[in-house]
């Protein structure tokens, strides 16, 4: 179940109330007049099942409500009454299968934001991914891919997209290709440093790789695993499944085929450099192909459901 807060403007209250009492897979409706002071109106909150969530957001949004008031929405842990399951039984379809649009573009513009914070992390993550190669060691590679962050702008495109929002579009792509861009260069600088203190060599790089050397050999499987994690991870986004999302990250080679392409640059391999470089391309390019027919299936398929009952 989802609960619902709107102020709405006192001359627009019967008819937001009207909308909640219409929509299948309600419950809990309660009005408090002028309880609103910014903006001014009358409080009016309910539950409402998460398959009908969506379709009762896009009505409110067409009252005009997220100008003239506001809608806020929050996941329900636990309800104990019976008309909420009630409403659950009576709103079409499942709740695991159904997709908040408006909640999926306000988390995907938020993991595609070019923070402070989002370039920490990528470029921390190809740092550890750097000593991984170098290292031949597995469990680093695992880890850096589990600390990157890029699958938020992935996400992000893939919704953009779909849903036709160039404006968030434009932002994902900024944030992953100058976070990729300026992930690279740090490492690039981490690479030379730490072949100056010793603690790096070219000929660990160039030497037998057998737990890393994947990251810069793409083949016709690092795009199907790419296909396959873009389909997993945005099912995960829009069923709030985000646990999905960790084993999303540690399947996919992002992070460490950048931090192998930069270490290679760092020390003049252009064979590694460009494998890397198109390992790093494909992987991207598959989960953002998959993400966004992911999405146009979803949005088909519930749409259907719908409209069917």
């Amino acid at each position: 179940m989802l609960h619902l807060r709107l102020i709405t403007p006192a001359e627009r209250t019967d008819e937001v109330v009207r909308l909640v009492e219409d929509t299948v897979g309600t419950a809990h409706l309660a009005v408090v007049p002028g309880a609103a002071r910014d903006p001014a109106g009358d409080l009016v909150l309910c539950d409402v099942a998460r398959e009908a969530g969506d379709g009762l957001i896009a009505g409110l949004r067409h009252l005009g409500l997220d100008d003239t008031g506001a809608i806020t929405v929050e996941e329900i842990g636990l309800t104990l009454s019976r008309r909420a399951e009630q409403a659950e039984r009576d709103a079409p379809g499942e709740g695991a299968d159904a997709v908040l649009w408006e909640g999926l573009t306000e988390a995907t513009h938020e993991e595609s934001t070019l923070s402070v914070t989002y370039l920490a992390f990528i470029t921390l993550a190809t740092m550890i991914a750097a000593c991984g190669v170098v290292l031949d060691n597995a469990v680093l590679i695992v880890g850096a891919m589990a600390v990157g962050p890029e699958f938020g702008p992935l996400a992000g495109i893939s919704t953009a997209l779909v849903r036709r929002r160039p404006r968030l579009a434009l932002r994902s792509l900024t944030a992953l290709l100058v976070g990729f861009a300026a992930a690279m260069a740090v490492t690039v600088g981490f690479t030379l440093f730490m072949d100056a203190v010793g603690l790096f060599q070219r000929s660990a790089l160039e030497g037998s790789r057998p737990n890393t050397a994947f990251v810069y050999a793409p083949d016709a499987f690092s795009f199907i695993v790419a296909l396959l994690a873009g389909v997993a991870g945005t099912l995960s986004l829009t069923s709030a499944k985000s646990g999905a999302l960790v084993g999303v990250a540690i399947s996919v080679t992002t992070v460490p085929a950048a931090a192998n392409a930069a270490v290679a640059l760092a020390y003049g391999d252009t064979g590694q450099t460009a494998g890397s470089a198109e390992q790093l391309l494909l992987n991207l390019a598959g989960i953002v192909l998959a993400g966004t027919l992911t999405l146009l299936a979803q949005k088909y398929f519930w749409g259907r459901r719908r409209r069917h009952g």
